[in-house]
């Protein structure tokens, strides 16, 4: 029997246009393998969710989110719980699950990928009533998915301008960090929850994390002076944020973060508010993904 496949794509995602990924798909889809492909651009914020499940509902093999961490996250949301794979082609700026997972950015290899693909179970996380995929968490790198999200501008390029900018004014916070059984309190310039092993653009924030382990990776990174950054920034890139003096990791299936203040937090780099106590937990085997 023909398997079936959906491609969900964002037109809004990322900085590359998208008008020939439906001739693409079409092209190298096996069609001795899968039934056609069905294709459809969403028209929403929102909208990913309400189609993946829809698709779910009537036993797709795959749905394919064709965008950035937004739109994987939409996309994945939907899919939970079902036997309906998640599998994705990479648009966004970021793109940290599908770095993580081995997915080409090139849009052609990525849907060769898909076309050869096999199904393998991953855990996801909630945050308070969120769920996430990759990373979530507040302080500075929140900060900076706040002023990004508000400046109009995407690409690389721009987030990088706004973390050197931000840098000289930001000004850490007091946390209180309950897991495994232990509270810590400390002052941090980051806290994150990590599924996946890195942001996006290889920044990897968490190298040992795995998306199969049915635990989170929780970096908490200390303030640092100036003239540290290059070498957190090459640490970052090379998968060697934890040999640093400046980071503690803690490793758990749940975790409670309080804190004086409501206000900034991201999920897989989308800005959101949330208040002043957070509870972070990986549901275990819940989701599949197609590579």
């Amino acid at each position: 029997m023909k398997k079936k496949i959906a491609f969900i794509i964002n037109p809004i995602s990322g900085t590359s246009k998208k008008k020939d990924l439906p001739n693409q798909i079409n092209s190298i889809m096996n069609l001795d393998e899968w039934e056609k492909p069905e294709i459809i651009f969403t028209e929403h914020a929102g909208h990913g969710i309400e189609l993946a499940k829809k698709f779910a509902a009537e036993n797709y093999d795959v749905v394919v989110a064709c965008g950035g961490d937004g739109t994987v996250n939409e996309i994945a949301t939907g899919l939970i719980g079902s036997q309906t794979a998640l599998s994705i082609v990479p648009y966004g700026s970021g793109n940290g699950l599908a770095r993580h997972w081995g997915f080409s950015l090139k849009p052609k290899k990525a849907i060769e990928q898909i076309n050869a693909g096999t199904s393998h179970p991953m855990d996801y996380g909630m945050v308070n009533d969120r769920t996430f995929f990759c990373t979530c968490g507040t302080g500075f790198d929140a900060h900076i998915s706040h002023v990004y999200a508000n400046s109009g501008h995407r690409g690389f390029i721009t987030y990088l301008k706004y973390i050197i900018s931000e840098y000289f004014t930001y000004k850490p916070y007091e946390y209180q960090l309950e897991v495994n059984g232990e509270t810590y309190v400390q002052k941090a310039f980051v806290v994150t929850f990590a599924n996946a092993c890195q942001y996006g653009n290889d920044g990897f924030i968490a190298p040992h994390a795995s998306t199969q382990d049915g635990l989170m990776d929780i970096c908490l990174l200390d303030s640092f002076p100036m003239s540290s950054m290059p070498k957190l920034a090459w640490q970052l890139l090379k998968k060697k944020l934890d040999k640093s003096k400046y980071t503690h990791y803690f490793r758990s299936p749940e975790a409670v973060l309080k804190r004086s203040y409501e206000g900034e937090f991201h999920v897989d780099g989308e800005a959101i508010e949330l208040g002043k106590e957070i509870t972070v937990k990986i549901i275990s085997n819940q989701l599949h993904i197609w590579i």
